[in-house]
C-alpha cells in the first residue's frame, strides 16, 4: 500500500513538472535607433531603465545608429530585430528591396519633422522665394530628398532650385556663412544647431513640409518580416513596453532627460529639453494624438504619402500600405494615451 502511495507521489510529481514546463526565457531583441541617444528616443531608453521590457519577458538591447536608411537596413539584413526608423525611408527599401520586407508596428512621429530653413539676408521669406537661391543638406537626409514634393506642392520649379550636397556637421555653419541661401532638415536638429551658432530662432525662416500640403508621417517603429512571423508575441510586448515609456514622456519630460543623461553622459542636458520639447510639441502630440492617441495610422493618409514620395524619388516600384504597416501588433487605445 505504501509502495503504490510513493509510486502514485512520484507520477503526480512528474505530471506537475510536465505541466510546468521549462523556465521561461526571456526573449532576446537587438534594436537599433535612427541616431544618437536624444531627447525624442527617450521612451525607448526609459522602457529599458524602468524595468518595462523585462517585465514584459525581454531582454532588449538599444544602439545608436547612423541614419533612418541605415537603421533599415540594419533590421533587414537580421542584425538587429527591430528598430527606430522614417518611414519613408523604410518605403523607399522596400521599393527597392521587395524580397527582404520590413514593416512598421507602431508610430511614434504623427508628423514628420521635415523642413527648410533661411536667414534674413537671404531675403527667403516664402516658398517662392526660393526660385533661383542655393539649398543646402546631406544626399541622404529626408527634407533634402523629398524637396521635389515640396516643390510640386507649393508649385515651383524644383530644377529652379539649385542643391549643394553637403556633410551633416557642415549644414547649420555653412548657412550662416552665407555660403548657401537655405538647408534642409529636421526640424528639432536644425534649428537648435542654428541657435547654438548665435541665431536667433525668432529670425529664421521655417517652412516645415506639413504646413505646405505635405502630410508625412515620421519614425516609427520598425520590425524584420523575419521576427514577426517567429516572434508575433515579441513584437505585441515591445510595443506594450514603449507605450509605457511614451506616457513616461510626455508626463515627465526632466526624468526623460535624466534617463538620456545616465545612458550619454557627455550628451548636453538643457540642449536635450528643448530638443524633446520641440518634438513633442510638433512631431508627437499632434491634435489627432490628443484626442485618439499615439501609436496608429490613418491608412488613406499613408497612401497618399507613398504616392507623393514614389513621385519624389521616382521609385520604380511603389510598395502598397500593407506591405509598409500593420497595426495588428499595437497595445489597447487606452495605454496609447498621451498626457502632459
Amino acid at each position: 500500500m505504501l509502495r503504490r502511495s510513493f509510486a502514485c507521489a512520484i507520477g503526480m510529481g512528474a505530471l506537475l513538472v510536465a505541466w510546468a514546463g521549462p523556465a521561461q526565457a526571456e526573449t532576446e531583441i537587438r534594436f537599433t535607433l535612427d541616431w544618437k541617444y536624444q531627447g525624442p528616443t527617450a521612451a525607448f531608453l526609459i522602457a529599458d531603465a524602468k524595468g518595462y521590457f523585462a517585465e514584459e519577458g525581454l531582454s532588449v538591447t538599444i544602439d545608436s545608429g547612423n541614419g533612418s536608411a541605415g537603421a533599415v537596413t540594419r533590421v533587414a539584413s537580421g542584425a538587429y530585430q527591430m528598430g527606430f526608423a522614417d518611414i519613408n525611408a523604410l518605403v523607399e527599401f522596400n521599393a527597392a528591396n521587395p524580397g527582404q520586407a520590413v514593416q512598421a508596428v507602431m508610430m511614434i512621429y504623427d508628423s514628420a519633422p521635415f523642413g527648410l530653413y533661411a536667414l534674413p539676408a537671404s531675403g527667403i521669406e516664402k516658398p517662392e522665394d526660393l526660385v533661383g537661391k542655393t539649398l543646402g543638406g546631406p544626399v541622404f537626409d529626408a527634407s533634402y530628398k523629398l524637396f521635389p514634393a515640396f516643390a510640386a506642392a507649393v508649385g515651383i520649379d524644383p530644377d529652379a532650385v539649385p542643391r549643394v550636397n553637403m556633410d551633416p556637421p557642415l549644414r547649420e555653419a555653412m548657412l550662416v556663412r552665407g555660403d548657401v541661401d537655405a538647408i534642409s532638415g529636421h526640424y528639432f536638429t536644425s534649428m537648435l544647431d542654428l541657435e547654438s551658432k548665435g541665431v536667433d530662432p525668432s529670425t529664421v525662416t521655417v517652412m516645415l513640409y506639413k504646413d505646405h500640403g505635405l502630410d508625412f508621417y515620421g519614425n516609427a517603429v520598425i520590425a524584420s518580416g523575419g521576427f514577426i512571423d517567429e516572434h508575433p508575441d515579441a513584437v505585441k510586448a515591445f510595443n506594450r513596453a514603449v507605450a509605457r515609456g511614451m506616457q513616461d514622456l510626455v508626463a515627465d519630460p526632466d526624468g526623460a532627460i535624466e534617463i538620456v543623461m545616465a545612458k550619454d553622459p557627455l550628451a548636453d542636458a538643457e540642449l536635450e529639453k528643448k530638443r524633446l520639447a520641440m518634438a513633442v510639441d510638433v512631431n508627437i502630440l499632434t491634435p489627432h494624438v490628443q484626442e485618439a492617441g499615439f501609436g496608429d495610422v490613418d491608412t488613406d493618409r499613408l497612401a497618399r504619402s507613398i504616392d507623393q514620395l514614389a513621385d519624389a524619388l521616382d521609385l520604380a516600384e511603389k510598395p502598397t500600405v500593407d506591405v509598409i504597416w500593420t497595426s495588428k501588433f499595437l497595445p489597447a487605445p487606452e495605454a496609447r494615451k498621451l498626457a502632459r
